[in-house]
């Protein structure tokens, strides 16, 4: 697996997602964000990088970047919610009363 954390990731406010460039593809996660809680509601990785990590790799950086920020994660995204399930540590992050 390669080590994605020396490349940026862009919160790109207005156009409401947060990307990373791999090998010249564009992965994103698209949110809403409604006051302290941010809604992560798609994740697209480019068929070109699917099963390289990138998916993870964006998805645990948008998960810091939710923490540091002290605001509350509302998982929309099928691919969001499976990473929580694999990774209970970050159910911290989870707005409450929100079911992962």
């Amino acid at each position: 697996m390669s080590d994605y954390t020396q490349i940026p990731l862009i919160n790109d406010a207005s156009s409401r997602q947060f990307e990373m460039e791999v090998e010249g593809r564009m992965a994103k996660v698209e949110y809403e964000l409604n006051g302290t809680k941010m809604f992560l509601t798609h994740a697209k990785v480019p068929k070109a990088l699917e099963g390289k990590g990138v998916g993870v790799a964006i998805v645990e950086r948008v998960f810091n970047y939710i923490e540091e920020n002290n605001l509350k994660l509302v998982p929309m995204c099928a691919f969001v919610t499976a990473h929580l399930r694999k990774h209970p540590e970050w159910k911290r992050i989870v707005e409450k009363g929100v079911e992962v």
